[in-house]
């Protein structure tokens, strides 16, 4: 498995709640009483060889066969070639989970990947149907469509970000651009002029989706990983993004210019043991209702939901916060605005909310509901509870080691024990002084 674990996660494609569990992904019509449909990986079609026209373009066989010659240590051989290897990675197999899902903006589109590097583009309307299953190089960590949904974007764990053709699905993927550490977000801007990209060492950057290569700007402050971007729609020019150090910021994301940092320390008391405590709690989503009125935040293994909206005044204005029973896995608004909230919880998976007057109330009677419910729950009750629990962002917090406070209070000891040695001295010196200065008096006496 790779650092970016297997997540149970719910969206929605135009009417169509999609959930996915494991190595499954199913879909219920929430307003109408249509067969619900599944797809297993497990059961799908196994990737195609890779015909190695990614990397032959940076290395091809003569100078592969080369480097063999020249490396005497058959270990190190060994390693280079697995590295160098046909897919770019070693050949280990996947387990067939789902790693990450998205849906275009139409809500026409679905693209899934899978631990065994698959990509599949399904087609939901006016039924569900496979378009394509094609491989991707490394395991992905987050899928965007273009808002022309000509174009699906692939962010995998080494940094880098491969366009896939939607038009022509069974080409190959076209390496865009990259990072030096693994990627955790992508998005683009409304007009699909810029690919804003988020990884693990802090950095938002925003390049030109048509030439990757020319970077337009840096969003830098945050202190840990970027787990999470949107874009409103109530404000194009402007980027939200949530981290592992516990704040969501905003940004003009042309200039790189930061509006405004909110930080979420206040939700550190919901918080699930103490171990979390000691973390700042890590945004895992960022979801905007279709009329961009409110924005939920999640935070990973935090049992309460923050609301807050963008204003014209340049800043985020927090509005709500909503105490779940149990720490959600991930949250969604659908096309009325109603918040479907998926749970850690075996009796009750799944819970709707609706904003009724400043807050949001459960509505547990809602026949939707009960229809989703009905048809997902055979799924989930057979998984196990360790693999339902989101553990995404676990494993990428940086431990920072404090030297320059360490090396403050070292000196400072030093300074005391030589301070304290001169005072014993002086008082050693003053003791003898004292004792020869005693004889004189008395002779002059």
């Amino acid at each position: 498995m790779t650092t970016h674990e297997a997540m149970a996660a719910v969206g929605f494609c135009g009417e169509w709640i999609i959930l996915t569990c494991d190595t499954k992904l199913v879909a219920v019509h929430t307003k109408q009483s249509r067969e619900a449909f599944v797809f297993d990986c497990s059961a799908a079609e196994k990737k195609p060889k890779s015909t190695n026209e990614d990397h032959n373009r940076f290395m091809g066989t003569e100078s592969r066969d080369i480097i063999m010659q020249c490396i005497g240590n058959v270990e190190v051989s060994q390693f280079v070639s697995s590295v160098i290897s046909d897919d770019g990675a070693s050949e280990e197999t996947g387990s067939d989970k789902i790693l990450t899902f998205a849906v275009s903006p139409s809500g026409k589109l679905l693209a899934l990947t899978d631990d065994n590097k698959r990509l599949v583009l399904f087609h939901c309307e006016p039924s569900w149907r496979c378009i394509s299953v094609r491989c991707v190089v490394r395991r992905c960590t987050s899928l965007q469509f273009s808002h022309a949904e000509d174009v699906l974007l692939a962010a995998d764990k080494s940094g880098d970000v491969y366009s896939f053709s939607v038009v022509e699905p069974q080409t190959e993927g076209e390496l865009k651009m990259g990072h030096l550490s693994m990627l955790l977000a992508v998005t683009v801007s409304p007009d699909d002029r810029y690919i804003i990209t988020a990884d693990r060492d802090e950095k938002i950057r925003v390049s030109h989706l048509g030439t990757p290569y020319n970077i337009q700007s840096f969003c830098l402050g945050h202190q840990q990983f970027v787990s999470a971007l949107l874009v409103p729609q109530s404000h194009p020019q402007w980027l939200l993004s949530g981290s592992g150090d516990g704040t969501v910021k905003l940004w003009e994301y042309e200039s790189g210019r930061q509006l405004q940092s909110w930080d979420l320390d206040e939700l550190e008391e919901t918080r699930s043991s103490d171990a979390d405590r000691q973390k700042k709690p890590a945004v895992c989503r960022i979801s905007c209702s279709p009329d961009a009125r409110h924005l939920a935040v999640q935070c990973e293994r935090v049992s309460t939901l923050h609301f807050c909206s963008v204003e014209d005044e340049e800043k985020l204005v927090s509005r709500c916060r909503l105490p779940l029973p149990c720490c959600p896995l991930d949250v969604t608004f659908d096309p009325a605005g109603r918040l479907w909230v998926l749970m850690d919880c075996s009796d009750a998976p799944l819970r709707v909310y609706a904003h009724r007057g400043d807050s949001w109330e459960c509505d547990a009677e809602s026949p939707e509901l009960n229809r989703v419910t009905a048809a997902f729950k055979p799924h989930w009750d057979t998984l196990e509870a360790s693999t339902r629990t989101n553990k995404r962002f676990e494993h990428l917090h940086k431990v920072s080691f404090d030297n320059v406070t360490a090396y403050l209070q070292k000196k400072q000891q030093r300074l005391e024990e030589q301070q304290l040695k001169r005072t014993k001295a002086q008082q050693a010196n003053g003791k003898k002084k004292a004792k020869t200065e005693t004889p004189e008096a008395a002779t002059q006496s």
